[in-house]
């Protein structure tokens, strides 16, 4: 059997039984392909395993990227042997690098209420002023993913909702509720993209349409604006990014006492292991407390 059918039929199998989304399938398929290209698969050894994640060493990858590389290829073999086309794993005992911890940025309250004040003036129209306003309060609010928050869908926020039913990854829907801020916040911007919708002769099934009302707004646009949103809030834009928010939005409840179970839930994380990063936000947070205010701390 070909490296291709192989790695073919691995994709179809996983996706089947986990629901993978088109990224992760990409992902997973580049990496067995990069593999394939350096060494059979069919008869690959530890050996082999160990030489190519050395040149992707060599070749200044990531340790990050380099461990998931190694897991796909551990996957592929698991997949392989129990197929019958091979009568081992020869990835099972091995090791991949350590990942470093990189905690991630986020953002102070008085950060968060500068970004969500800009984000009301930004906008050369009424309508663009309250899609912005919208966008944010409910990224804030929710902390959504940035590919959930531009698509999601026009049903999800009919009828003044309390929650917001959100498809995450893998075709997994969850609930999330509304703040009475994000709630007038898509209020003014329903009004208003109805207003806009009827002028334009379109009838989007988005809620955060496209100028052609076609497809959604995209990640790229929403990016773009969130860096300008930075500036006029004179912020570094460099540090801030959709994704910022959603961290501002897990460290906040998380300082507020929030249970890190139910942030799991809000965040759509599979793994609490995912979610358990941002105790470590506050961590460096109060160990800076510490250093920066007590007394004892202070040089004399």
């Amino acid at each position: 059997m070909s490296a291709h059918r192989w790695i073919s039929a691995f994709l179809e199998a996983f996706q089947a039984e986990r629901g993978a989304a088109p990224n992760t399938l990409y992902g997973y398929h580049h990496d067995l392909v990069d593999f394939a290209d350096f060494a059979a698969l069919e008869t690959a050894q530890p050996f082999d395993i160990t030489s190519y994640l050395l040149r992707l060493e060599a070749e200044g990858l990531a340790a990050s990227t380099r461990a998931r590389r190694l897991s796909s290829i551990r996957q592929l073999y698991t997949f392989a042997f129990q197929e019958g086309w091979r009568q081992d794993n020869p990835a099972a005992r091995l090791k991949g690098p350590k990942r470093q911890k990189h905690l991630p940025n986020t953002l102070s309250e008085p950060d968060v209420k500068a970004l969500l004040d800009a984000a009301a003036l930004t906008g050369k129209t009424t309508t663009l002023r309250a899609r912005n306003t919208c966008l944010f309060e409910l990224l804030y609010a929710t902390g959504l993913r940035v590919s959930e928050l531009v698509s999601l869908p026009l049903a999800a926020a009919l009828g003044d909702p309390r929650m917001i039913l959100v498809r995450g990854k893998g075709g997994v829907e969850r609930m999330v509720p509304l703040s009475p801020p994000a709630r007038m916040a898509l209020a003014g911007w329903l009004v208003e993209r109805d207003k806009n919708q009827k002028e334009k002769g379109q009838q989007s099934r988005f809620l955060f349409p496209n100028k052609k009302g076609e497809s959604h707004f995209s990640r790229v646009q929403f990016f773009t604006l969130v860096k300008s949103v930075a500036i006029s809030a004179e912020l570094d834009p460099a540090s801030i990014s959709p994704h910022t928010l959603r961290h501002a939005f897990a460290t906040h409840l998380l300082a507020n006492g929030a249970d890190l179970r139910a942030i799991q839930m809000l965040l759509g994380h599979a793994d609490i292991a995912t979610t358990e990063i941002y105790t470590h936000v506050l961590d460096e947070r109060l160990k800076s407390l510490v250093l920066d205010k007590h007394p004892l701390a202070k040089p004399l």
